[in-house]
């Protein structure tokens, strides 16, 4: 498991993130995924036999451990990093890294902490105060072979957190690409 963590965290933290009017997503067959705006974990449930979720790691962090782009996104809390793998039929799809303000681990959404290998978006999504919004895409990979990634932040209650997810080869995502 480690050595997911030791080559996608990285590349997260390390990617150049544009606004998705960037991108001409629209006409393209990934624009779909990486503009979703309610639950990934949900779409990526429906194009296999058994979705899973594998956690990596989750440990607090300092608030001087975030990049000034994502304390401008979630504000200067301390926040619970959780860095997760989300599989459909046991293929490594997704690597995604959550960022959840101390602030965010309050009242109702306490619970967060303990989420385990449920998807952080059925968590969020079940809520009808949850909305997405500061949307960004990022290709981590060539033209020829792109990688893509993306990076919203999500609201529960009025209380932030961030999801940077990078979607992996064999992800769903590049399945008409590939001529599926």
């Amino acid at each position: 498991m480690s050595e997911f963590k030791q080559l996608y965290s990285p590349l997260i933290q390390s990617a150049k993130w544009y606004s998705v009017q960037s991108w001409a997503l629209e006409q393209t067959s990934h624009g779909a995924w990486l503009l979703e705006s309610a639950s990934l974990s949900r779409r990526l449930a429906q194009y296999c036999q058994h979705f899973t979720v594998t956690v990596l790691a989750q440990t607090m962090i300092s608030n001087s451990h975030l990049s000034v782009m994502e304390r401008q996104l979630i504000g200067d809390s301390d926040c619970l990093e959780r860095e997760v793998m989300l599989y459909g039929d046991q293929q490594p799809w997704v690597f995604a890294r959550t960022l959840i303000p101390i602030t965010t681990l309050s009242g109702a959404e306490q619970d967060l902490v303990d989420l385990g290998n449920i998807p952080l978006g059925y968590r969020v999504f079940n809520d009808r105060n949850s909305r997405r919004d500061a949307l960004e895409v990022a290709n981590l990979g060539t033209q020829q072979q792109p990688r893509w990634a993306r990076r919203s932040r999500l609201w529960i209650n009025e209380k932030p957190m961030l999801v940077a997810e990078l979607f992996l080869t064999e992800s769903p995502v590049y399945a008409k690409e590939k001529g599926c």
